[in-house]
């Protein structure tokens, strides 16, 4: 038991800047509370004593603002950071190295009793504030909720779900934001990487494509003045594009290059 508290107080020493000490972990982390009574809690819920298990999980509502249900399963060394208005379905999983933030929903879409209702998280996912993840589908392991997205459809490991739907972006593979050198899974405050909005990608592709076909343009003006003859340079526009005028670097600082 002292090993899993031991456990529990280190990561979140590991992935909150702001935690100074253990001590301060212990007394003041209500994420670290909330998970030391959903456990007794969890215990009565499988052992029949469901009302009792429903009791503690109230006064772990109360006194953290983390709402886990008794029946729901939670691993090792999980974070509930800040975590203010969290919900855990009953049948939800929350797998070993999960972090939750603040105003999570793992929640579900059926109102069948004794079916798989709620999400199921794998190892060292990451759910960001405001998150809606909706169904009894599974989040792969190491995968990135972003803020404020629902999420109604399986995420598969490694990637990015993020926008209302969430869309996937995939994790690159030798290119991830998501590993380190030596191949282990770096955290990411709030799940935050880089290229993590499709839209950009779309934006910044468009207008990197625009400014390729403007410098073409300008080559080829170029060249056709080069090859006409003097008495011939009449035919040539006066308003022929022959200098690049598209502005691609300003455009992709408005989309967030």
């Amino acid at each position: 038991m002292f090993a899993r508290l031991r456990s529990d107080i280190q990561c979140i020493l590991e992935r909150d800047p702001a935690a100074r000490s253990a001590f301060e972990v212990l007394t003041c982390y209500p994420g670290l509370h909330a998970v030391l009574l959903h456990r007794p809690a969890h215990w009565c819920w499988n052992h029949g004593l469901r009302w009792l298990g429903r009791f503690i999980s109230h006064i772990g509502r109360f006194l953290t603002g983390i709402e886990i249900h008794p029946g729901a399963k939670i691993g090792n060394r999980v974070f509930f950071d800040h975590a203010m208005g969290t919900v855990v379905g009953e049948t939800a999983e929350i797998g070993d190295g999960c972090t939750i933030y603040q105003g999570v929903t793992l929640g579900g879409t059926s109102l069948y009793k004794g079916t798989k209702r709620h999400p199921t998280l794998g190892r060292d996912v990451v759910v960001s504030a405001g998150a809606k993840v909706l169904g009894g589908f599974e989040v792969g392991d190491g995968a990135k909720i972003g803020s404020n997205a629902v999420v109604i459809k399986p995420v598969p490991a490694g990637a990015t779900a993020v926008g209302i739907p969430a869309r996937i972006i995939p994790s690159k593979q030798g290119e991830s934001a998501d590993v380190t050198e030596d191949a282990k899974p770096k955290f990411q405050a709030y799940g935050i990487t880089q290229e993590d909005d499709p839209l950009q990608q779309a934006l910044r592709g468009l207008v990197d494509s625009a400014a390729s076909q403007e410098h073409q343009i300008a080559l080829l003006w170029q060249a056709i003045e080069k090859l006409a003859e003097a008495r011939e340079r009449d035919c040539v526009p006066k308003d022929a594009a022959r200098e690049e005028c598209f502005e691609a670097d300003k455009l992709n600082q408005l989309v967030g290059k």
